[in-house]
């Protein structure tokens, strides 16, 4: 069995208008526990960035800007990663190894329907391993001692 894209995705991810002030959009960051918002913009609500943790740090807190200040389409990042729910799991984790990234925004078409955190790629690979080393007890157990 092959995981995909959209077994491993969050789809209650966090999604607000590029018009959003950054102030705002952090405290719906915080109230519901998000670490990054997907940026859109305008009637069609189309995908115009991601900000992040990090593009608070880098260009609000170590730049002493007032975040009430800032509309998201300012501070947001306007590449956005991306793949199809039908991704490979293993063609996404190696996308965002390859490219530093910690989150992979899941597109069906123009519409956003999960995002991939590394956090996700995580807990998968956790359930992986728990279900293999659990396989390999049972192996272990089943032999018999030779003699």
């Amino acid at each position: 069995m092959v995981l995909r894209a959209k077994d491993i995705m969050d789809p209650s991810f966090l999604s607000l208008d590029g018009e959003t002030d950054a102030l705002s959009c952090a405290q719906t960051m915080v109230e519901r526990r998000k670490g990054y918002a997907v940026v859109t913009s305008g009637p069609s609500a189309q995908v115009a960035g991601i900000v992040t943790e990090w593009d608070y740090l880098e260009k609000l807190v170590a730049t002493r800007t007032d975040p009430s200040r800032v509309k998201l389409k300012e501070l947001a990042s306007p590449t956005v990663h991306t793949c199809s729910p039908e991704t490979p799991t293993d063609e996404v984790v190696t996308k965002m190894a390859n490219l530093g990234i910690r989150r992979m925004v899941v597109r069906k078409g123009d519409q956003v329907v999960g995002v991939i955190t590394a956090k996700n790629v995580l807990a998968t690979f956790r359930q992986y391993v728990d279900k293999l080393t659990s396989e390999i007890a049972g192996y272990q157990s089943n032999q018999t001692p030779l003699g």
